[in-house]
């Protein structure tokens, strides 16, 4: 966590403030090295620091509550600089400008550094009362090593995490890739327009804190996530079909833009509580896993997890571009510009795929299979084991 201060500030400033003069030529190089920096830092310090979750907390209900607070958190950071950006910085200068940019990537860097900071040394204090892997990783027996964590990664409730996280992944990339086509040229919405639904998305996080426990508790992680997570994706097309078909207020008008926020507001929340609680799976497989293997694996599952879905979420970035040359936007710099033929073929292009790949992830989150008991039973094995190991030792 500590290595992501030295790199991930400094590579998200040079995005948006080139440390080279760039020109045709360059330009594409330059974006990819910042972009896999970019995504290194990040992975240094999200990995370990969701991964000390199944050490913090084993219960299973109480699991959901110290992620919802993450999120919480996640979303008040990120969608607030993001609101700030867009009332402020790149909404007031203007999409198209460098200005706004560079403020926001000062800011933002400055931030970053600020919250790793922050976050390490409060981490650090509660991590060093873990006890330590009695067996520690060892490059000379690395076919050994390869072979643990191939054993470790065939459990088939990893897998099916695992796999969601690719598939949805994907569709990540493509809507965080297509989110400024969308609001700018599809709904013709300002920056401070998108700036006021940000100010409303300030609401989803709160009602997910409560929401996310609560409904996990009820009918267990896996139902209360994938039941979330349709209702996600049955609303997020219902804006750009009613705009398609008529029944839209005037593009850029605040009546349509107060009805988007509503859509978005509602989809933020559910998008939340569906992350909470397959984060708090992938929690739960930590002791399915130890019980047969007899070895805790949570750095494994949260890194491949996370590597995975970094990795494939460019699959949905070329996606996103390979749609926005299709359907003309190339060259497209005003909202005028932007005719009802481009509004339908992006989104006949977007939605069926965005969509798409979401269901087959919860397709294939349904064979997850640890509820509550089978993470008791799992937690009382391990108690079980270690009584055994501690009476061995004193006989």
């Amino acid at each position: 966590m500590y290595a992501a201060l030295f790199l991930l500030p400094i590579t998200f400033y040079g995005l948006f403030n080139p440390f080279i003069e760039l020109n045709k030529d360059n330009t594409f190089l330059y974006v990819l090295v910042m972009a896999l920096l970019i995504r290194t830092g990040t992975t240094l310090f999200e990995v370990p620091s969701t991964a000390l979750l199944p050490d913090l907390e084993s219960d299973y209900d109480r699991r959901n509550k110290w992620l919802a607070l993450r999120y919480a958190f996640g979303w008040y950071g990120g969608n607030g600089i993001h609101t700030i950006n867009f009332a402020f910085w790149v909404g007031a200068y203007g999409v198209a400008v460098q200005t706004g940019y560079s403020i926001y990537g000062t800011v933002g860097a400055l931030l970053i550094a600020s919250v790793i900071i922050v976050s390490a040394l409060g981490t650090q204090k509660k991590a060093s009362t873990i006890p330590r892997p009695a067996e520690t990783f060892k490059f000379n027996e690395i076919t050994h090593e390869i072979g643990q964590i191939f054993q470790s990664i065939k459990n088939r409730n990893f897998a099916a995490l695992f796999f969601y996280g690719l598939t949805v992944g994907i569709a990540a990339g493509l809507g965080m890739a297509l989110y400024l086509y969308n609001t700018t040229y599809f709904f013709g919405f300002s920056g401070q327009q998108i700036a006021v639904t940000g100010l409303g998305v300030f609401l989803s996080p709160i009602v997910a804190y409560w929401a996310a426990p609560y409904f996990g508790g009820i009918y267990g992680k896996k139902k209360a996530a994938i039941g979330a997570i349709l209702i996600n994706i049955s609303l997020y097309p219902m804006p750009y079909i009613l705009l398609l078909a008529g029944f839209w207020p005037e593009l850029g008008s605040w009546l349509g833009l107060y009805i988007y926020t509503f859509f978005i507001i509602v989809e933020v929340i559910c998008g939340i509580v569906g992350g909470v609680l397959m984060d708090s799976m992938m929690a739960d497989v930590v002791e399915d896993s130890e019980v047969s293997t007899a070895r805790r694996s949570e750095g494994l599952f949260y890194a491949a997890r996370g590597f995975a879905g970094k990795a494939i979420s460019a699959g949905g970035i070329i996606g996103a571009g390979a749609i926005v040359s299709l359907v003309g936007l190339d060259g497209v710099t005003n909202v005028t510009q932007v005719t009802y033929e481009i509004r339908f073929d992006l989104a006949t292009f977007f939605l069926p795929a965005y969509c798409g790949l979401f269901l087959l992830g919860l397709v294939i989150v349904s064979t997850y299979r640890i509820d509550r008991d089978e993470h008791t039973s799992n937690l009382q094995k391990l108690s079980d084991r270690h009584e055994t190991e501690l009476s061995k030792e004193i006989e």
